[in-house]
Order: C-alpha cells, then sequence, then structure tokens
C-alpha cells in the first residue's frame, strides 16, 4: 500500500510573516549576542540563549505586540535563569573588571543590573550624533584632557567641557527612568 508523502515546505512557500521575523533576526542577533555576553560573560552560553529566544519568538510569533522587546526581555530573562541554575558556575573576569562591579558587598543580581546598566549606556552612546560620540569617544575611553580633545576637535577648551556636560546630563537623564542613579 502506497502512503502519501508528507508535504515538504520549500523556500518558494513562505509562510507570510517569515520575511518580518527573518529581517528581525538579521538586525537583532548581534546586538542581543553582545547583550547576552554582557551578562553571562560566556560566548556559547550567550549563543545558546539567543538562538532559543529567536525560537520561541518564532512558536510565538503572531502572539508578540513588540517583538524586539519581547526579544530582550526573553533574553535577560533566561540569563537569570541560567545563572540561578548554575550559580556554582564561576565567571572568570580580570581583577579591574571585578573591582568596577563590586564593592564587595553587591549580590550577584546587583552586579548583573550593572552590566546591564553598561550595555544599555553602550547602546546610547552608540546613538549619539558623531561629532557628539567623538566628544565621549575621547573623553572617557582615549583618557584625553580637554585641551587635547580642543586639538583634535577644533573646538575651544571651553565648547568641549560645555559640550561634554551637556552630553552626559542626557545620558543620565536617559538611564535615571531606568533605575540608574548617575551624577554628570
Amino acid at each position: 500500500m502506497l502512503h502519501r508523502n508528507p508535504r515538504v515546505i520549500t523556500t518558494n512557500d513562505k509562510c507570510p510573516d517569515q520575511g518580518t521575523l527573518q529581517s528581525l533576526f538579521e538586525s537583532e542577533e548581534t546586538p542581543l549576542l553582545r547583550y547576552a555576553f554582557s551578562l553571562v560573560r560566556r560566548r556559547a552560553v550567550a549563543e545558546e540563549i539567543v538562538q532559543e529566544v529567536f525560537l520561541q519568538l518564532h512558536v510565538k510569533w503572531k502572539d508578540v505586540e513588540s517583538p524586539r522587546a519581547w526579544l530582550y526581555r526573553s533574553v535577560r530573562n533566561k540569563v537569570f535563569n541560567y545563572m540561578r541554575d548554575n550559580r556554582r558556575e564561576t565567571v572568570e573576569m580580570s581583577a579591574p573588571e571585578v573591582e568596577g562591579l563590586s564593592n564587595g558587598s553587591d549580590t550577584p543580581l546587583g552586579v548583573l543590573s550593572k552590566l546591564e546598566a553598561v550595555e544599555v549606556l553602550h547602546e546610547m552612546i552608540d546613538s549619539l550624533h558623531e561629532a557628539d560620540r567623538e566628544l565621549v569617544q575621547l573623553k572617557f575611553f582615549d583618557g584625553l584632557k580637554y585641551r587635547e580633545i580642543s586639538e583634535r576637535t577644533g573646538l575651544s577648551v571651553g565648547n568641549v567641557g560645555y559640550r561634554l556636560h551637556h552630553i552626559l546630563k542626557e545620558l543620565a537623564g536617559k538611564l535615571q527612568p531606568l533605575g540608574t542613579d548617575v551624577n554628570p
């Protein structure tokens, strides 16, 4: 007796929202991997978590109203679950990284919140206008003084200070609603 073969979906048989899901995957995979890695500090775990979250989104695609927000929230929750379930594992970090994150009395959740705030801050810096981003880069990442920044950018020393002050004030204002207290 002959049985019918099950229908095989080929690349020409796309479901209606597949293109949208694929474009979301292409645009958000790398930032989600960075976000997950910043929380767990293990590449393989970050990749696994992001993959699981995208698979869950595929299943729940029609029910999710805001897919990007859902992705980030789901990654964060999966990271929390992973950390809770694997408390005995230790994540190796260099001494300066640990000192910068903890004063010795922080809980793992507190350190995780700080890591999350750092990632959000990096995203905010990336979204600044190019000239403002350059000022932040030169001052805080390259460690230049106002005079050195002035020489590189052609701005006056006073203007460098003024602009950096307002950039930091703007970033602090954006971080405050997220529960991060920053004094510019």
